[in-house]
C-alpha cells in the first residue's frame, strides 16, 4: 500500500474540515432570514404564534451559528499551516476579500447577535427586529465575500502576476469574476432549501407524533412554501451555472458528465455509469442521445469537449464529481417533487393527515444539507488539479511540512470534530425534538434572559434548559 504524502493528507484534512463547516453556515443563512420573516409577521399581526416560533428557532440558530464559527476558525489556520504557498501566491487577493467579510459581515452579526437572542425584554420591539435584520443581512454579506473569494479561485480575473505572485489590478473584476454571480445565487438558494428541509422535517415529525397544533402547522406550511418557490428557481440557476462552467472550466464539465470523447453532431448524456480514469472510459453508461447538448448548450447538436481533449495531469477525478453531481441533482428533483406533492395535498385538504407524506418529509430533512455538501464536492473536486484555476496547481500550494506532521493534526481533528460536532448535532436533534412551546411568550422571553444572565451569556447554555430529556 502506497503511503500518503503530505499533499494527500493536507487535502484530506481540508476536505474533512470544510465538509463539517459548510453545513452550519448554510443553516445559519437560512434560519437568520426565516427568523426575520417570523418577527416581521409577529410585529405586523401581533399573533403570538410567530413569536413562539421565533423563540424556538432562534435557539436552533444559536447552536448552529456557534458550530459554524468554531469550524470556520479552524479552516483559516489551515491556510497558514498546510497551504502557506497558496497564501504566498494569492494572499494579496484572498486576504483582503476575507478581511472584508470579517469587517462587514462577522462584526455585524456578532454585534447584534446578543440583542437578537437575549434582548426581547431589554429593547423595544422595533429595535429587536432591527437586530434580527442586521444578523440576517450579515449572513448574506458573509456569503457574498466568501463566494467572491472562492469564485475568484475558480475563474480568476482582474489580476497580474509579478515576481511569481498574484497582485490585484481591478477589484471590481476580482469580486465580480465570471462565475461569482451564479455561485452566489446558487449557494444562497441552497442555504434556504437546506433550512426549509429541516424545518419541514421537524414539523412533519411532530405531526406524526400527534402534535397537530397551530405552531407546528404554520412552520410546516411555511417550509413547504419556501421549497415550492426556491427549488424550481434553483434548477434554473443551476442550468445557467452549468453553461457558465462549460465556458470557463470545460474539463470540470467533461468530468461531471463522464465524457471522454468529443462527440460531433450532438452529445449524449450519461445518466449513470462508472468513469474509469485509468482506462479513459465510463463503464456501464446508460446514455440518452443529444440530451447532454440540450442541457449544456441548449441546442440539439452542441459540442462538449471530452476529457481526452485535456492532458491527463489536467483532468479532475471524474468518478468523484460524476456521482457527487448526480446525488445533488437527484436530491434536488426529489425536493421539487416533495414540494409539488405538498401543494396538491394542501389543496385536497389532506396535507396534515397523510402519514405517508409526513414520513417522506421526515426522510427529506437531511436532503438539503446533503445536496449542498455534494454541490461543494462537485465544485471543489472538479477544480482539481488547480487551487487557482489555470494559475497554481494544488501540489505547488502545499506547505513544506512532513506527512507525519499533517497526519498527526488530521488525527487530532478527526477525534475533536467527532466529539465536539457529534455532541452539537445530538444537542440540535434533542432541541428539535422538543418543538416550539405554546406557553406565554413574554414569560418565555423572561426565562430565556434569566438563563443567559446565569450562564454568562453563553448561547449554547441559554437553550439548554428548554431541552426535554
Amino acid at each position: 500500500m502506497t503511503a500518503l504524502s503530505a499533499l494527500d493528507l493536507a487535502r484530506i484534512q481540508f476536505a474533512f474540515t470544510v465538509s463539517f463547516h459548510i453545513i452550519f453556515p448554510g443553516l445559519s443563512i437560512g434560519l437568520a432570514s426565516y427568523l426575520a420573516v417570523l418577527e416581521g409577521l409577529w410585529l405586523k399581526t401581533q399573533n403570538p404564534l410567530y413569536r413562539n416560533l421565533y423563540l424556538f428557532w432562534s435557539k436552533v440558530f444559536a447552536v448552529g451559528f456557534a458550530m459554524g464559527v468554531v469550524s470556520g476558525v479552524v479552516m483559516s489556520y489551515e491556510f497558514g499551516t498546510n497551504w502557506s504557498r497558496f497564501s504566498t501566491f494569492a494572499g494579496a487577493i484572498t486576504g483582503p476579500l476575507l478581511a472584508y467579510e470579517v469587517m462587514t459581515a462577522f462584526f455585524l452579526e456578532a454585534g447584534f447577535l446578543g440583542i437578537m437572542l437575549f434582548g426581547w425584554t431589554r429593547v423595544g420591539p422595533k429595535a429587536h427586529f432591527g437586530a434580527t435584520l442586521a444578523v440576517a443581512v450579515g449572513t448574506l454579506i458573509s456569503t457574498f465575500w466568501i463566494l467572491a473569494s472562492n469564485s475568484w479561485m475558480h475563474t480568476p480575473a482582474g489580476y497580474a502576476i509579478e515576481a511569481g505572485r498574484v497582485v490585484p489590478r481591478d477589484w471590481l473584476e476580482i469580486i465580480f469574476n465570471p462565475s461569482f454571480p451564479y455561485r452566489l445565487v446558487h449557494m444562497t438558494l441552497a442555504a434556504f432549501i437546506e433550512t426549509a428541509c429541516i424545518v419541514a422535517a421537524s414539523g412533519a415529525w411532530h405531526l406524526l407524533r400527534g402534535r397537530d397544533d397551530a405552531a407546528i402547522r404554520k412552520m410546516f406550511g411555511m417550509a413547504l412554501g419556501m421549497l415550492l418557490v426556491t427549488t424550481p428557481i434553483q434548477a434554473l440557476v443551476g442550468d445557467a451555472h452549468g453553461i457558465n462552467t462549460r465556458e470557463h472550466q470545460p474539463a470540470k464539465i467533461a468530468a461531471i458528465e463522464g465524457l471522454w470523447e468529443t462527440e460531433t453532431g450532438g452529445t449524449a448524456l450519461n445518466l449513470i455509469g462508472f468513469p474509469d480514469m485509468a482506462a479513459e472510459t465510463t463503464h456501464y453508461a446508460l446514455q440518452i442521445p443529444h440530451l447532454g447538448s440540450l442541457i449544456l448548450t441548449h441546442s440539439w447538436d452542441g459540442e462538449i469537449k471530452g476529457l481526452k481533449e485535456f492532458a491527463p495531469q489536467d483532468r479532475p477525478n471524474s468518478l468523484i464529481v460524476f456521482w457527487s453531481f448526480r446525488i445533488m441533482v437527484g436530491l434536488g428533483v426529489l425536493t421539487i417533487l416533495a414540494a409539488a406533492v405538498g401543494l396538491l395535498l394542501r389543496r385536497m385538504g389532506k396535507l396534515h393527515q397523510s402519514r405517508w407524506y409526513l414520513r417522506w418529509m421526515v426522510l427529506m430533512g437531511p436532503a438539503g444539507m446533503i445536496a449542498l455538501l455534494m454541490g461543494w464536492i462537485t465544485t471543489e473536486a472538479g477544480r482539481q488539479p488547480w487551487v487557482v484555476y489555470g494559475l497554481l496547481r494544488t501540489r505547488d500550494a502545499v506547505s513544506p511540512v512532513s506527512a507525519q506532521q499533517v497526519g498527526v493534526s488530521l488525527l487530532i481533528f478527526v477525534v475533536a470534530y467527532t466529539l465536539v460536532f457529534g455532541t452539537g448535532i445530538y444537542y440540535l436533534l434533542k432541541l428539535l425534538r422538543t418543538g416550539p412551546q405554546l406557553e406565554d411568550t413574554h414569560k418565555e422571553a423572561q426565562q430565556t434572559n434569566r438563563s443567559v444572565a446565569s450562564q454568562g451569556r453563553n448561547p449554547i447554555a441559554a437553550v439548554d434548559q428548554d431541552i426535554e430529556e
